[in-house]
């Protein structure tokens, strides 16, 4: 038997923005990959990449020993998981990690179930945005029983940089929230002080190149502003929609715990307003647009205008 005969054949279900590059990078380290999802557009792509289609998750659980999911939704993680036709009633499956981000309540109540059917969970979400999934450089933030983990380990380095948070199911989950909501109230502010900018004359360009090479910088500021707000291609990965689940699930998690959270109350009813207001499913990036309309003015880069012809 040769190494590639040797390796297990992993199944992997959610082929969305996230999970179709994260699919392809497991897929070009070597490994047998069995996938699944309600997009038939988005499995033929992986299928002409080498990878097997399945028709349901129990196909691909009755295939694979360790199924990767990454999905948009709790109720989308629990009818995947357990439903009628889930991973639960395959007989091949031994390892579920979800990458989707479900909140730690839910990752410890739905490992507890899986438990009892004789499957480890690991629940492992994911940050960094599509480029980075492109790349494999993705933070994998891992938590689970640490037998399970080391099995699953070396798979996970495909996708990027792994991080054990231990065996406690549900603390990746809370390391995720607490990054998420850092990144969106810096967004959300960042947005704000860029029209106020704009509003005041400064050039788009230029307020990147100083805050960067100041106290002001965050991921926004390098990443988002000038690869989808400047240039107005709003293209920088998930739906408002995801990004308000979020934050939503942390704020929850706040209040379970008894932690006042001015700021990340004021961070939700921001992106609560975009997807209230026709933004769920435009990219997240387009929050901006309100602060915009607001103002009166629009934060536009070089690159943007020279796309729109000047304007």
């Amino acid at each position: 038997m040769n190494a590639a005969e040797s390796r297990p054949r992993l199944g992997f279900i959610g082929l969305g923005k996230m999970g179709a590059p994260m699919a392809r990078r497991l897929l070009d380290s070597g490994h047998h990959l069995i996938v699944h999802d309600i997009a038939a557009a988005a499995v033929r792509e992986i299928q002409e990449a080498g990878g097997r289609a399945a028709g349901s998750p129990r196909e691909v659980a009755a295939q694979a020993s360790i199924v990767f999911t990454c999905l948009p939704s709790l109720e989308a993680v629990r009818e995947v998981a357990t439903g009628p036709n889930g991973l639960t009633h395959g007989g091949a499956l031994e390892i579920l990690v979800d990458h989707s981000t479900t909140g730690p309540e839910f990752a410890e109540a739905l490992g507890q179930d899986l438990a009892q059917r004789k499957v480890h969970m690991l629940d492992a979400p994911i940050s960094g945005g599509v480029q980075r999934a492109r790349e494999g450089k993705l933070s994998v933030i891992v938590s689970g029983e640490q037998s399970a983990f080391e099995r699953a380990a070396g798979l996970l380095e495909a996708l990027g940089k792994v991080h054990y948070m231990g065996a406690r199911s549900g603390q990746a989950q809370m390391m995720k929230l607490v990054n998420n909501l850092l990144s969106q109230i810096s967004t959300a502010a960042t947005y704000e002080a860029f029209v106020l900018g704009a509003k005041a004359g400064l050039d788009p360009d230029a307020m990147v190149e100083v805050i960067n090479a100041s106290t002001g910088m965050n991921n926004c500021t390098l990443n988002k502003m000038p690869r989808s707000v400047l240039t107005r291609s709003f293209d920088y990965g998930s739906n408002m929609e995801i990004t308000y689940k979020d934050i939503s699930l942390c704020m929850k998690e706040a209040e379970r715990l008894g932690v006042t959270m001015w700021l990340g109350n004021m961070a939700r009813q921001l992106w609560g307003y975009g997807v209230s207001h026709g933004g769920a499913k435009r990219d997240s990036s387009t929050l901006i647009t309100y602060f915009e309309e607001w103002a009166g003015v629009k934060v536009v880069g070089a690159a943007g205008r020279r796309k729109n012809g000047g304007q």
